[in-house]
């Protein structure tokens, strides 16, 4: 059982897995830090104070370090202090970090990690696509295979869930009532609540199973899996609305990324569109196995969507 936990990040993702481990049974005399950026531990907004007292009120350490500008030296010397690393800062971080933290690790010779890959399965995607962030990610993989002495765990989440329902993901349109289907109706995705990533993540670390949790590879979990039409039947449901269905297709969001090559969007669009590595299903999942119910989509949606 691990004894000193380090979480990179405290943002959506890594608040609930600092909960989720703090408040886990087999918890006990486990030390539990997040490394944070120095300007955010001595930040003086009231809601970043309030952000702070909880973590600390919770026994959690407040570690100072700024992933982006550090070198690989700096944070292996910060990583040298702890069993278990859990990477939850994504891609806002800019190029190049997961990769760095990846190999800091490795060089501190830190026992297990889980990078941050809370997402698709980059290995069926594959290099090349859409998205170039993705084949960084297929480098951090590359490197953790190609060592034995740190044990570690992907956990492949699809997309969080509240993201269907995102403005800027383009697929529920609320306000113009339309849902509109990446690829085709039938195109399916996963998709998993951001405190079940965290429950999940807490039981893989902490949880009697753990050995087998950090299997050298890849664990898939879900709260759903979900067809664009079944979506918009869930939000015709949900709403008491009818909604219109669209389909985005492949090609046309291609076009659309080759007059805008930086559009985040666009390139979202394609891979999903493509649907590849982006669903599995529910019922052959790791939580389910070990008798973890994830929330579906129609029940988040229920709980917490404002229509």
């Amino acid at each position: 059982m691990p004894s000193r936990i380090l979480v990179i990040g405290a943002g959506e993702l890594g608040t609930q897995v600092l909960h989720f481990l703090a408040s886990h049974p087999n918890r006990k005399d486990t030390e539990i830090s997040v490394l944070l950026r120095p300007s955010s531990i001595t930040s003086t907004d009231p809601t970043k104070l309030s952000e702070l007292a909880t973590l600390r009120n919770n026994s959690i350490s407040l570690v100072p370090g700024d992933i982006a500008s550090a070198t690989e030296s700096d944070l292996s010397t910060i990583f040298k202090a702890y069993d278990t690393i859990i990477s939850c800062t994504g891609f806002a971080a800019g190029p190049g970090t997961q990769i760095k933290l990846a190999r800091a690790v490795l060089s501190a010779g830190v026992t297990r990690y889980i990078p941050w890959q809370f997402g698709v399965n980059y290995d069926i995607i594959g290099r090349g696509s859409a998205q170039e962030l993705f084949d960084e990610q297929l480098d951090v993989r590359d490197l953790l295979r190609g060592q034995e002495k740190t044990k570690w765990v992907i956990i492949s989440t699809g997309i969080f869930t509240s993201f269907l329902f995102e403005p800027w993901f383009g697929v529920v349109d609320f306000e113009n009532s339309t849902v509109v289907a990446l690829g085709a109706l039938e195109n399916r995705v996963t998709v998993t609540g951001v405190e079940d990533i965290g429950r999940f993540t807490a039981e893989i670390v902490l949880g009697s199973r753990s050995e087998e949790g950090f299997a050298n590879g890849p664990v898939y979990v879900a709260g759903d899996t979900i067809s664009y039409g079944e979506l918009a039947d869930l939000v015709e449901r949900v709403t008491g609305r009818k909604f219109e269905r669209k389909v985005r297709t492949v090609q046309a969001a291609s076009e659309d990324l080759k007059k805008e090559p930086g559009n985040v969007l666009y390139k979202y669009q394609v891979v999903f569109g493509e649907g590849r590595g982006v669903a599995w299903d529910v019922e052959g999942t790791w939580n389910v196995k070990v008798g973890m119910r994830g929330v579906t989509a129609e029940k988040w949606a229920r709980k917490s969507l404002k229509v």
